[in-house]
C-alpha cells in the first residue's frame, strides 16, 4: 500500500471523527494514530527505543 493510499485512509479516519464525535474525538484518533505510527516504526526497525528518549546533542549517526 503506497503512502499515499495511508495518508488518505488517516485523513478520511481523523475527518470521520472529527464529524460523528466532535473534537475530542479528533484528538483522540489522532494520537492513537501517532501511537500507532511510532509502534509501526519500532515493529519494522526503522526506529530503536533509545532514539526517542536521547538528546539532540546526544545522536550518533549509527549508518557509518
Amino acid at each position: 500500500m503506497s503512502m499515499t493510499v495511508v495518508g488518505m485512509i488517516a485523513g478520511m479516519a481523523l475527518g470521520f471523527a472529527g464529524y460523528f464525535g466532535g473534537f475530542g474525538a479528533f484528538l483522540l484518533v489522532a494520537a492513537l494514530g501517532a501511537v500507532g505510527f511510532v509502534v509501526g516504526r519500532l515493529a519494522e526497525g526503522d526506529l530503536e527505543p533509545g532514539d526517542l528518549f536521547r538528546t539532540r546533542g546526544d545522536r550518533r549517526d549509527r549508518r557509518r
